[in-house]
């Protein structure tokens, strides 16, 4: 008989409508957010306006799960590793 290991980390790579699960929140958000907005609001444009930006969220959010190098904007580890103490007291002469 077959012995099957429990996969404890499948919360790690879970997603929904190809978004992860932080993300899929978010997208829930901003839906929940523009139905408050369509019921409070009767314009047209407001409703076209909303299910637009749903959209482009949607967009983006898939976009940037496929690629999240796409917001970083440093370098993650620096140009030099020291051991030394940092201090703010300076031993140089002026």
């Amino acid at each position: 008989m077959k012995k099957f290991e429990v996969y404890k980390n499948i919360r790690k790579r879970a997603v929904i409508f190809g978004l992860p699960i932080s993300l899929f929140a978010l997208m829930m958000i901003s839906v929940i957010a523009s139905l408050l907005v369509i019921i409070f609001s009767f314009g047209f444009a407001i409703i076209l306006g909303v299910l637009v930006f749903n959209g482009m969220l949607y967009i983006g959010l898939t976009k940037f799960a496929n690629n999240p190098q796409l917001l970083q904007f440093f370098k993650v580890f620096p140009n030099s590793i020291s051991n030394k103490k940092s201090s703010a007291i300076s031993y140089e002469e002026d």
